[in-house]
């Protein structure tokens, strides 16, 4: 296998000791940099060019993508708003010029060594523990439980540095299906009325209950477009009802860009007393 499409499958950026390790001798590294076949970063790295930017920019400046980049990057949950450019993790004692890079300065909580260009899902956790407010670093957090199958227990396990990661290990519950679902239950956290999240109620699981009979669905960006899955969810929520149940659906446009309104809801559904069991509901 000739040495560019080696790279190819490495995702067009790789290490020349990496290289040199897979049989591509430091001869073979030059002539193919002179002929143009790959480009070189730094003393250390060949790029071809299909390799991703976020790479490049991380070989640029001997450091890691990490925080909002490595969560796109892993296809995490982000918000919307998040900003478009390069985080990236270097040590302390770095000096590189990163261009328009975001850096994190700090030690490694897991150091992969000099060839890894990508930041350790607990350093990457703590660097959005640091660069988002509170509501926005729990969606990451969650999706990121939720995409790399990990634990409440595995994450407060974990000897965080600084008092925001140690408030978010806390915090997370495991439990959101979806960004937007930890949206809603972090800005409900403290109304005082219990929530529960992923809840099986008729063969079929619910996102939020509020106390023990109100109901949330949360219907994403892309949620259910086939009408056999409309069909699905009408039925569901008919048999809720009729099991006492009050069900309240919401959108995406509706819970980020219209929270007013959604707060508005729920307070008059807690008001007319719908989270509780239907005999105890004052008439």
């Amino acid at each position: 296998m000739d040495l560019k499409t080696w790279m190819t499958t490495r995702g067009g950026i790789a290490h020349r000791e990496d290289a040199r390790e897979h049989g591509y001798p430091p001869s073979r590294i030059r002539a193919a940099i002179r002929e143009s076949e790959v480009e070189r970063i730094r003393a250390k790295w060949i790029v071809t060019a299909a390799a991703p930017q976020d790479l490049r920019a991380a070989a640029a400046a001997s450091a890691r993508v990490t925080c909002v980049s490595l969560a796109r990057r892993r296809e995490w949950w982000i918000p919307e708003d998040a900003p478009a450019g390069t985080h990236l993790h270097v040590g302390t004692n770095a000096h590189r010029h990163a261009g328009d890079a975001v850096l994190h300065w700090s030690e490694p909580l897991v150091d992969a060594g000099p060839r890894a260009l990508v930041a350790s899902i607990e350093d990457a956790l703590a660097h959005v523990a640091r660069c988002f407010v509170f509501e926005d670093a729990m969606t990451i957090w969650e999706s990121a439980m939720r995409r790399e199958s990990l634990d409440v227990a595995s994450l407060r396990a974990v000897r965080w540095r600084d008092r925001a990661s140690r408030e978010l290990a806390h915090a997370v519950r495991g439990r959101s299906d979806s960004g937007l679902e930890t949206v809603f239950v972090v800005r409900l956290s403290g109304w005082g009325i219990p929530i529960r999240q992923q809840v099986r109620l008729a063969g079929h699981d619910v996102d939020v209950v509020l106390g023990s009979h109100l109901v949330i669905q949360l219907d994403g960006f892309a949620h259910h477009s086939r009408s056999a899955d409309r069909g699905r969810d009408v039925a569901h929520d008919a048999e809720l009802r009729l099991r006492g149940y009050t069900v309240i659906r919401f959108t995406y446009a509706q819970i980020l860009h219209d929270w007013a309104g959604v707060e508005r809801t729920v307070a008059a559904a807690i008001a007319r007393g719908l989270h509780l069991p239907p005999a105890t509901r004052t008439r």
